[in-house]
């Protein structure tokens, strides 16, 4: 038998790690901010290619010059992407890297 192989039943670091509650709190926790999170952008995604196909003539509406409904909702898309990736990295800064760093270094330290 190699060196990196285990008994079937054994437990590995990994499994005993996603068992454990504390990786299961972290995960439930960025699965409630992600998942709405990609809905809402998703709807949002969704509206525009809508609009865009079923009411042309509303995004064809002049707002200034050669500016149109359409052409903003199409930059609101990249302001809207930017906007979430900005609120995501804050959020993970705040509430899960604190966390994942000190799960980690309890894993690493084998205190789990």
């Amino acid at each position: 038998m190699s060196e990196l192989a285990h008994p079937p039943d054994a437990e590995t670091d990994y499994e005993r790690v996603q068992r454990s509650p504390e990786f299961q709190a972290l995960r439930r926790r960025f699965r409630k901010f992600v998942f709405p999170m990609t809905g809402l952008f998703l709807a949002w995604y969704l509206v525009y290619v809508l609009l865009a196909a079923y009411a042309p003539d509303f995004m064809s509406i002049r707002v200034t010059g050669n500016i149109t409904v359409g052409l903003l909702f199409g930059l609101g898309q990249f302001v809207s992407t930017f906007a979430i990736t900005m609120i995501y990295a804050r959020w993970a800064n705040t509430h899960q890297d604190p966390i994942a760093d000190e799960l980690r270094q309890r894993i690493e330290g084998r205190d789990l």
